[in-house]
């Protein structure tokens, strides 16, 4: 049975911030009786791509409005966060939500993100792990502990665990081969975006031979998860007709990109990505973008699935200036006539 999840930046509409959460919180409560396995929540910083800069805040609201979806950061930004206090929210979020948290981390691909920390892109990949090490050991041991480069703390003892023990469920997301390498040897989550079917299905192939080769190490870092998923994350939009769909879909997505780009217009970005992002015809034919009919939807959902040996499909069904209703729908029926296709088997 191939689990469905949902990925979501909360991006910028034009609407009262308390109206955007609000309405994300609606269509939560509806995936939360649908069955979507998870609700990941990116974050950003100073840019209308993230209207959640603080994801833990937003997942825990989520967390008082829903029952069974889990719920979790993809990512958070380690190298912007103290270990200290990132490893007690954690441990509140996760009682918060009752045991439904997954952790995703990671160091930030946004180097202008990072600069508004002074932190260089160099400086992020060591600062990344030696943040891991000291929330992991927190959450495990109740003790924060960082002797490194970037933090140093002496121990400082906790009054809280995570309600899931040793940690919750952990994440990262990556497109690259060294890191997936790195990811299957510790038993973590995985997600990608944008590399070609082909590219992932090379990933998704090099993860499964990782893992079977380290599966008995006991310490592994993500080890009490028996079964990690490795997925795929695209676009979704469903409409009674694919021409409705592929019409709605373009002009929904061009708020969107509007704010995916922000911040490389701002800076003169002039390697050509953030025009290639915007055309949203390249997109579809790369097979970034699923839109259509329940029935066209489905197909090209089970072809992609079946192209990159994915066994988790997260659809991205809020974006741009799609409205509240016109999102509705097309989770709706989504949730109604393309997922239980795959609960069966077909």
């Amino acid at each position: 049975m191939l689990n469905f999840g949902i990925f979501d930046w909360i991006d910028s509409t034009g609407s009262e911030l308390a109206d955007l959460y609000e309405a994300r919180l609606k269509l939560l409560e509806f995936a939360d009786q649908a069955g979507f396995y998870c609700y990941h929540l990116a974050e950003h910083q100073a840019t209308p791509l993230g209207m959640a800069p603080s994801p833990g805040i937003f997942l825990a609201a989520a967390a008082q409005r829903t029952k069974r979806i889990r719920l979790g950061p993809l990512v958070y930004l380690l190298p912007l966060y103290n270990p200290i206090r990132l490893t007690q929210e954690i441990c509140m979020l996760d009682h918060l939500s009752r045991g439904r948290l997954e952790l995703g981390v990671g160091r930030g691909v946004s180097p202008y993100e990072l600069a508004f920390y002074d932190v260089e892109p160099q400086q992020s990949r060591g600062m990344f792990r030696e943040a891991l090490d000291a929330v992991l050991s927190g959450l495990s041991k109740g003790e924060v502990v960082s002797e490194g480069t970037y933090f140093s703390t002496q121990a400082v003892r906790l009054h809280m665990q995570p309600l899931q023990r040793p940690y919750p469920p952990l994440w990262y997301p990556t497109d690259n081969a060294d890191s997936i390498k790195w990811l299957a040897q510790e038993g973590f989550n995985t997600i990608t975006h944008y590399p070609p079917l082909t590219k992932i299905r090379e990933l998704f192939e090099l993860y499964q031979d990782t893992w079977q080769e380290h599966r008995a190490d006991p310490d592994r870092l993500n080890a009490h998860v028996p079964d990690p998923k490795y997925g795929i994350v695209r676009h979704v939009y469903v409409a009674d007709t694919d021409a409705q769909a592929l019409r709605e879909a373009k002009q929904g997505f061009a708020g969107f990109i509007q704010n995916f780009n922000y911040l490389r217009v701002l800076n003169g970005d002039t390697s050509g990505r953030a025009e290639y992002l915007a055309d949203f015809e390249a997109r579809m034919a790369d097979g970034l973008h699923i839109v259509g009919s329940p029935a066209t939807v489905r197909e090209q959902v089970e072809e992609q699935v079946e192209a990159t040996g994915c066994n988790y499909f997260v659809g991205s069904f809020f974006f741009g200036s799609l409205s509240f209703d016109q999102t509705m729908n097309s989770i709706r029926l989504f949730a109604e006539e393309v997922m239980p296709a795959f609960a069966r088997g077909e």
